[in-house]
């Protein structure tokens, strides 16, 4: 009778345990900078505050959902625009977050946004961290002008 006792408050323990071990998880932080959820604005706000204030480089804490993470590394994301597109974000001083982060993770992100010209070559380096065929590599021949943000922190919900 007192191993069967010992055995139910084991199980008890583990399962106990194991929860707050997800539940700490499910918040997660990377990189240097400490991210303040509480000064969080939308894709949507960000883009259209960037936009009005002539595309000139500026400090953001925007939240938004991953579309896509570097298979590699975890070195960046694509994340939603909100009208079926994405924007990269990469990671300032190479931090990583996990490769097998789920593609609907929403996560707040503090950072810079900017004007971004991205040469074919790290085109080409982003196409095989995301596994592109090699002739989808090939195809990339010219430089890319578009919106560019780089994160010094980041939160995963």
């Amino acid at each position: 009778m007192k191993w069967y006792f010992v055995g139910i408050m084991s199980f008890a323990l583990m399962a106990a345990c194991s929860g707050a071990k997800e539940k700490t998880v499910a918040h997660k932080s990377y990189g240097p900078y400490a991210v303040d959820e509480s000064k969080a604005v939308s894709v949507a706000e960000m883009l259209s505050d960037f936009a009005q204030n002539g595309q000139q480089e500026k400090e953001y804490t925007v939240e938004g959902k991953i579309e896509e993470v570097c298979a590699k590394a975890g070195c960046w994301i694509h994340v939603d625009k909100g009208n079926g597109e994405t924007f990269m974000v990469r990671f300032k001083d190479h931090f990583t977050i996990p490769t097998d982060t789920k593609s609907g993770t929403v996560a707040v992100l503090h950072g810079r946004a900017f004007v971004d010209t991205v040469s074919v070559e790290l085109l080409r380096h982003f196409a095989e961290d995301a596994e592109k065929s090699k002739e989808e590599i090939e195809k990339i021949t010219e430089p890319k002008v578009n919106f560019g943000f780089e994160a010094d922190g980041i939160r995963l919900r």
